[in-house]
C-alpha cells in the first residue's frame, strides 16, 4: 500500500506541475508567428526544462486480437506484457476500442496517427496515389505538443520504425499552423541508416565517378521519398543532428555496411531501443512494432511468433530502463496496438485480415510505472483507442488541445 500511495504522490506532483506550465506557455505563446519551414524550433516564452518521467510508448504493430494477446492468461502468446507489466507492476485497459464508424479506418497508418494526435480522422492520401497511405496528420502529434511545451532537444523525442512502412517514417509532424515541422519527432529506423551511410559514402570518395553518381542517384532517391517537404526551400529536414550522426557512427563501426549483420524485423526495433537508451537518453520514446502484420502472407505462424518477439523486445527494454539510474523507478510503458484483426471463420486464418470487422475495432491498452498501480488488475469499462495521446500529455504535464474532446486520459491509471 505504501508503495502505491508513493506512486500517486509522484504522479500527482508530475502532473500538477505540468498544469500549470501549460496554462503559462499557452497564455505566452499562443500568438507567436511560425518560423520558416526548417528552422529552428525558438524557445516558446516559459519553455523550460523537463523534469517528469520518461515515456515508452509502444505500438503493439502489425494489428494484433485480444485473444491472444490479453484474453487467456493461460495461454498468451506475450506474457511478460500481461503477468509482469499489466498485472504486477499497473494496469490493463482491457476494453479499448477504435471508435465504430464506417469511416474510421482500421489499418495501420492511420491507427498510428489515431495514438499520435488523439483524435479520429478520414485520413486521405495526399499523393493520391492507390494504396501509398502518404498521410498527414491536421492536428498536432504528442511529440509536438512536448517540444512546444518543453526544452527538449531533437533526439530526446524519438519514434522508432520498422523497414516495411517507408510512408510511417513522415508521421513526424502534422499541418498544424501553431506547431509543425519545428517540433517534429526524429526517427530512427534503416531508412535513416542507409541515408546516414550513403551520405558518408559520398563525402569519402575513393570510387569511381559512375560508383558515386549511383550513390547521389540512390540519396536522393531516398530524400525524395519524403512527400512532407518536396519543394520546401531549403534541405533543413534533411539535415542530420551531431547526436544522430554519432550514433549512426557508432552503429556503423559495429554493424558495419551490408546490412547482413544487424538484427531484421522486430528484433530491429529492439536493438535500435536498447541503442537509443543507451546512447541518446529520450524523455518520450514511441516503437512502432509491425510483424504480426505478415500474417497477410496466410501463415498464423507469423502472427504468433511475432507477438512473443515483441513481447521478449519489451522485456529486454524494461529490463534496460531497469538497470539505467535515469530511467529507473522514472519511466513509464504504456503499450497499444494500431488496430485490432478479423476473427472470420469463413477464412483458413480468422485474423488474416483488419478490414473494420468489429473485432478489427477491438484494442487495449497495457499501462506500467511510477504512478500507474491501481487497486484494480484491470478496467472493464469502455475507453477509446485515441485517448492515449491526451494520457501520455497527463504523465508527461503538457497539455493536449486538439485531442477528441470525448476521448480523455484514462483516468483510472491516473488516479
Amino acid at each position: 500500500m505504501t508503495d502505491y500511495l508513493n506512486r500517486r504522490r509522484f504522479l500527482h506532483k508530475t502532473t500538477a506541475l505540468g498544469t500549470a506550465a501549460a496554462a503559462l506557455t499557452l497564455s505566452a505563446d499562443q500568438n507567436q508567428p511560425a518560423p520558416p519551414a526548417g528552422a529552428p524550433a525558438p524557445l516558446a516564452q516559459g519553455q523550460r526544462p523537463y523534469r517528469g518521467p520518461s515515456v515508452v510508448l509502444v505500438r503493439f504493430g502489425g494489428g494484433v486480437r485480444r485473444l491472444e494477446t490479453i484474453t487467456d492468461a493461460e495461454h498468451t502468446y506475450c506474457p511478460f506484457i500481461y503477468h509482469e507489466l499489466a498485472r504486477r507492476r499497473g494496469i490493463l485497459f482491457n476494453n479499448v476500442s477504435i471508435e465504430p464508424n464506417p469511416r474510421i479506418v482500421t489499418s495501420h497508418g492511420q491507427g498510428t496517427l489515431y495514438i499520435l494526435t488523439g483524435r479520429y480522422d478520414r485520413y486521405e492520401d495526399i499523393t493520391h496515389r492507390p494504396f501509398a497511405d502518404r498521410f498527414e496528420p491536421k492536428v498536432p502529434t504528442i511529440f509536438e505538443y512536448f517540444r512546444r511545451h518543453y526544452d527538449i532537444p531533437p533526439h530526446q523525442a524519438l519514434i522508432i520504425n520498422g523497414e516495411d512502412r517507408i510512408h510511417e517514417e513522415f508521421y513526424t509532424f502534422s499541418n498544424h499552423h501553431q506547431y509543425g515541422i519545428r517540433y517534429r519527432s526524429t526517427v530512427l529506423s534503416l531508412y535513416r541508416y542507409k541515408s546516414y551511410l550513403l551520405r558518408e559514402q559520398i563525402r569519402a570518395g575513393g570510387m569511381s565517378e559512375a560508383e558515386l553518381e549511383a550513390r547521389r542517384a540512390r540519396l536522393r532517391h531516398m530524400e525524395n521519398l519524403d512527400y512532407r517537404v518536396q519543394g520546401m526551400p531549403d534541405d533543413a529536414p534533411h539535415v542530420v543532428s551531431p547526436e544522430l550522426n554519432a550514433f549512426w557512427r557508432k552503429w556503423r563501426e559495429h554493424y558495419g555496411d551490408s546490412g547482413l549483420v544487424n538484427p531484421r524485423g522486430d528484433r530491429l526495433l529492439t536493438t535500435l531501443a536498447l541503442w537509443a537508451l543507451r546512447e541518446l537518453k529520450p524523455r518520450l520514446l514511441m516503437i512502432n512494432y509491425q510483424d504480426p502484420d505478415y500474417v497477410h502472407w496466410g501463415n498464423p505462424h507469423f502472427y504468433t511468433r511475432s507477438i512473443a518477439i515483441i513481447d521478449d523486445g519489451l522485456r529486454q527494454i524494461h529490463d534496460a530502463t531497469q538497470a539505467d539510474e535515469a530511467y529507473r523507478d522514472n519511466t513509464v510503458f504504456l503499450i497499444v496496438p494500431d488496430c485490432g484483426r478479423d476473427s472470420n471463420r469463413a477464412m483458413p486464418v480468422p485474423f488474416q485480415h483488419h478490414f473494420n470487422t468489429r473485432s478489427a475495432h477491438e484494442v487495449f491498452v497495457v499501462a506500467a510505472g511510477p504512478g500507474i498501480a491501481h487497486p484494480r488488475a484491470a478496467v472493464d469499462l469502455p475507453r477509446q483507442h485515441c485517448s492515449v495521446a491526451a494520457t501520455v500529455g497527463r504523465i508527461m504535464g503538457f497539455p493536449t488541445p486538439e485531442v477528441d474532446a470525448g476521448a480523455g486520459a484514462l483516468q483510472e491509471m491516473l488516479a
